[in-house]
């Protein structure tokens, strides 16, 4: 996974706050397989990292998407 090329902030710290990217990443993953994400990835995950409070750079939550989306289609 691409979280180490930057490093997302977070109120508690930047550690917890890539363990949090991580979580959500996998959330996220998961929630495509089970077909329970119909809108576009990106938005779904800015969306939940927001909700986590985690600052991510837009650049860093689309690379994650295209990942995920490369991930899950395979």
């Amino acid at each position: 996974m691409t979280v180490g090329r930057e490093h997302p902030r977070s109120a508690s710290g930047d550690d917890e706050a890539g363990e949090t990217v991580e979580h959500v990443v996998e959330e996220v993953r998961d929630a495509i397989r089970h077909g329970q994400v119909e809108d576009d990835v990106s938005h779904v995950l800015e969306d939940r990292l927001a909700e986590a409070g985690v600052d991510v750079r837009p650049e860093m939550i689309d690379d994650l998407a295209e990942e995920i989306e490369n991930d899950v289609s395979t």
